[in-house]
């Protein structure tokens, strides 16, 4: 339950502290006077979203604190759950910087907002004075049913795989999309690797063929000079070779009488043998080459084709097509990749389906299971509240596909009269009907909850009279098993609390201030009083307002 509530610079509060007990709390004051900020800096301790505009200072952060006795709500798990020490009397404290920036802290533990919202709502329960809306709301009418069925872990895990399922089914979206894509890619890289493949190209290749080409060419102007260069050689008469002969032929005739000619004689010697080779393989060459135009031909047409891929390409080297040969072939494998895994995914989803429809229908049937047993007893408690004609019908069909919350769609059908078939919420019921109807409501689930606390922030709009008095006696009934705090303007409601804290408004200079003090038992006679009569607080209003607290007058 809540023990402590701190607040300091948010909205009209300077700095207020609220210390409240177990049982019935009860919280009054003036319209305006500041009950609704409370609820707000509450709020902001159970993860709603701030405001820097609520800060009083723009000088000074805004720090809202909350102390909980929490022993014996089963709360472990969720703590460890969330990697949070706990303790059995937990602080939360929300830190708000004048530039709007928010700190939050669990036994001071740095937390996330989402930390800190799922822990507030294993807390607290806020009925807000526009939560009543909600009652013609879907997705509210099923959570009234599930919290009464109490299957939270078949409900968990259903939810679990729900979302298992949306995100394997967007994740198969975005690959069928992006398949679209490849289709396109596909035909493309395809095409580009196809040509490269059958173009057969070879490292090394474009060079061999540019000198082939060369040679080819000039093939007429090469055989001529080699033939001429044979010819000259060993062909005419007075040939090259001959003549180096008859060099050698003089030296060794020297040599005798000049020792250095010897090293001529063997250098020539050696020269000309090599020479002699030269000729033979130039006579050779001159024999082999000839002009071929097909050849020719053939050897152009390959380059034209290189060339061709090169520029389409933007490619410098036969290697450079090569490698981007082998890089389309790689993608076009990815690309068969992806269809294997959308059919993987939708096996997957196939599988999630199945799962989470099964256990769609065991929270069907535990819903289906529920539904007499919260007609039965709004039906009494709404008799009890003075609509003893009053019936809350619940009808549950198939949903057209999976929530997620479930396989259905809950609807709650009401009639205040007894000749009246049951209608839509919103169609049939006034506000004091739907007050009436959402405490009902209120009260069943908090009987089936583990909540320390639940808060209602006039709950009783549209009632009055005996009917106020009537919802006083459920609203205490319900403080017996949880804390309660009830922020009311009836003083019949008023009259049931076990405590009672009066919220007013302090007007210092230029500033108006918000604060709170509890009353003792002559204040609260007071101030009931007060709820009766007005401003002019009379004898009668006091007198009446003892009979309402039980209490007898001062001798």
């Amino acid at each position: 339950m809540l023990n402590r509530l701190s607040v300091e610079n948010y909205a009209l509060i300077d700095r207020l502290d609220i210390e409240l007990a177990a049982g019935l709390n009860i919280v009054t004051g003036e319209t305006g006077a500041g009950k609704s900020i409370l609820l707000g800096a509450l709020g902001l301790i159970l993860g709603n979203r701030t405001d820097a505009a609520a800060i009083k200072n723009s000088q000074r952060n805004c720090v809202i604190e909350a102390e909980f006795d929490i022993d014996g709500y089963g709360l472990e798990a969720l703590f460890e759950s969330l990697d949070i020490d706990y303790e059995n009397r937990t602080i939360i404290r929300r830190i708000v910087t004048p530039g709007g920036k928010s700190r939050a802290y669990v036994n001071d533990i740095p937390v996330q907002m989402n930390t800190l919202r799922e822990i507030g709502s294993r807390l607290i329960d806020i009925h807000s004075q526009h939560q009543t809306l909600l009652l013609a709301d879907n997705r509210f009418q099923t959570g009234i049913v599930d919290s009464v069925a109490s299957h939270d872990g078949l409900l968990s895990r259903y939810k679990e795989t729900f979302a298992a399922l949306q995100q394997s089914e967007r994740e198969l979206n975005r690959l069928r999309q992006q398949a679209e894509a490849n289709d396109r890619d596909r035909e493309y890289l395809a095409f580009q690797s196809d040509e490269l493949q059958k173009a057969k190209l070879k490292e090394g290749e474009q060079a061999e063929l540019e000198a082939q080409q060369t040679e080819l060419s000039h093939a007429a102007e090469i055989k001529d000079t080699l033939l001429w260069i044979s010819q000259e050689m060993t062909g005419a008469d007075e040939n090259l070779l001959g003549r180096i002969k008859e060099i050698e032929v003089s030296l060794g005739r020297i040599a005798r009488v000049y020792p250095q000619a010897d090293a001529f004689y063997t250098r020539l010697h050696s020269a000309a043998l090599d020479l002699k080779d030269m000729a033979s393989e130039i006579a050779s060459e001159g024999d082999r080459l000839e002009a071929d135009p097909q050849r020719l031909e053939s050897v152009s047409q390959r380059l034209d084709l290189i060339y061709s891929l090169q520029q389409k390409h933007k490619a410098d080297s036969v290697e450079t097509l090569l490698a981007l040969q082998d890089d389309y072939q790689k993608r076009l494998a990815q690309l068969e990749g992806s269809a294997q895994a959308i059919e993987t995914l939708s096996r997957r989803i196939g599988e999630l389906r199945v799962k989470a429809a099964k256990q769609a229908a065991e929270i069907t049937a535990g819903r289906k299971k529920t539904v007499p047993h919260v007609e039965k007893q709004v039906k009494e408690m709404l008799a009890e509240l003075g609509m003893p004609a009053a019936e809350l019908r619940i009808g549950i069909t198939p949903a057209a596909e999976l929530q997620p919350d479930g396989a259905d769609d809950i609807r709650f059908l009401f009639t205040a009269n007894r000749h009246m078939p049951p209608q839509p919420i919103e169609r049939v019921a006034s506000g004091g009907e739907m007050s009436r109807l959402m405490l009902s409501l209120k009260a069943i689930v908090a009987h089936h909850s583990q909540l320390p606390t639940i808060i209602f922030d006039e709950i009783d709009t549209g009632v009055s009279g005996s009917i106020a008095d009537r919802m006083g006696e459920i609203i205490s009934r319900l403080s017996d098993d949880l804390q309660v705090v009830n922020i009311t303007h009836l003083p019949q409601i008023a009259s049931k609390g076990d405590h009672h804290f009066f919220v007013y408004k302090e007007e210092s200079g230029s500033t108006t201030t918000t604060r709170i003090r509890k009353l003792d038992q002559q204040q609260r006679i007071d101030e009931i009083a007060k709820m009766l009569s007005g401003t002019d607080v009379t004898a009668a209003a006091r007198e009446q307002a003892r009979l309402l607290l039980n209490t007898r007058p001062e001798q």
